[in-house]
């Protein structure tokens, strides 16, 4: 978990650090000065730093309220319906808001040479995608593999021979304990392998969702213009409540230790509003139509969208939708699939104006 944190704060700095490249190289579709009013722009970005942290803090803290009330726990019909909705919310921010950003930055009529000749943005979707499933492979096999050592180790120490039962008349019931230790063991591996699974998932998703949550805070904390800002912030706080249910979801699943999900939580919640505090800093050396800002925006969209459609589809939907419990309940699935296309549908209306 250490690690993960570490290379999570890691990637945090570098995507922050890229857009600092975009300076003012070029004045193609520059943006009007009319609308501009930095003080009017900046109260909205105070607004929603505040109101985009809190979202993403109550939506990740929903799942972990099972403890207290039972409708919230993985393992009810209410707590498959909100994750589908969150999973479609995700899958909507990916293909309708993510992906389209970064065809329109890769394909700007600033950018020349390959970029006009090319669809470098499918190009690059795809490629975060198999590597988030290389990743996701890779990891998942490691961990297991650790795992599954382990409780070996432990359960040759618990079925090792009693020395003080010699007679021949315990040789029966050293038998039957010896079976139920078996069976005990490998009910404990499969319990095991899926914990893993829902660890990696998590971990996984929450670095996906760092990335595009970066950006979006900065393409923000970098606007003057007030009329661009205020719809996003309603957006941006939805999107963000929403998506906090889906990673808060995955995290309870994993079953990590209170201050290990306190820390994930509070990172997912920090990191669109410390986008746009990033934003705020560099939005007067900031051009979005510079060649620079357009690439680095334009790829880090990209990979980010091939990312999340990877983890909703892959890890979210397959993963829960093929679960027995959803296999062998009809009313159950027609209850998530609604709450998949309803979560998808509302997203996807906030395009219009986000």
């Amino acid at each position: 978990m250490a690690a993960h944190l570490k290379l999570a704060a890691f990637c945090l700095l570098a995507v922050a650090s890229l857009p600092l490249l975009a300076v003012a190289d070029c004045d193609c579709e520059a943006g009007s000065e009319e609308d501009h009013d930095k003080a009017g722009a900046l109260r909205l970005k105070i607004v929603a730093i505040f109101s985009i942290l809190v979202a993403g803090a109550v939506g990740c803290a929903i799942p972990s309220l099972g403890r207290r009330f039972p409708a919230l726990r993985p393992d009810t019909d209410l707590f498959f319906a909100v994750k589908a909705f969150a999973a479609g919310v995700i899958l909507a921010t990916a293909f309708v808001h993510i992906l389209p950003d970064a065809f329109e930055k890769l394909g700007s009529p600033c950018l020349d040479g390959p970029w006009q000749k090319f669809p470098f943005t499918g190009l690059i979707a795809m490629l975060a995608a198999i590597a988030t499933l290389v990743v996701d492979t890779i990891a998942t096999s490691y961990f297991q593999s650790a795992h599954a050592k382990n409780a070996t180790a432990v359960g040759d120490v618990e079925t090792s021979p009693d020395h003080g039962y010699g007679a021949h008349g315990h040789g029966h019931a050293h038998g039957v304990v010896k079976a139920i230790a078996s069976s005990s063991m490998a009910s404990n591996a499969d319990g095991g392998a899926q914990l893993v699974r829902h660890r990696v998932i998590a971990q996984v998703l929450e670095l996906g969702i760092i990335v595009h949550s970066v950006i979006i805070g900065m393409s923000v904390g970098a606007s003057e213009s007030p009329s661009t800002i205020r719809p996003l912030v309603a957006a941006l706080t939805f999107h963000q409540f929403f998506e906090g249910i889906g990673l808060g979801g995955c995290i309870v699943q994993a079953k990590f230790h209170l201050r290990s999900l306190m820390t994930m939580a509070l990172f997912f919640a920090l990191t669109t509003p410390v986008g746009v505090v990033i934003g705020i800093g560099i939005s007067s050396a900031y051009d979005e139509n510079s060649p620079r800002a357009l690439i680095v925006e334009g790829v880090l969209n990209a990979a980010a969208a091939g990312i999340l459609n990877y983890m909703a589809l892959v890890d979210l939907l397959a993963e829960d939708f093929m679960n027995p419990r959803v296999q062998n309940n009809g009313r159950l699935q027609i209850i998530i699939n609604v709450s998949l296309l309803v979560g998808v549908a509302l997203m996807s209306m906030l395009a219009i104006w986000a």
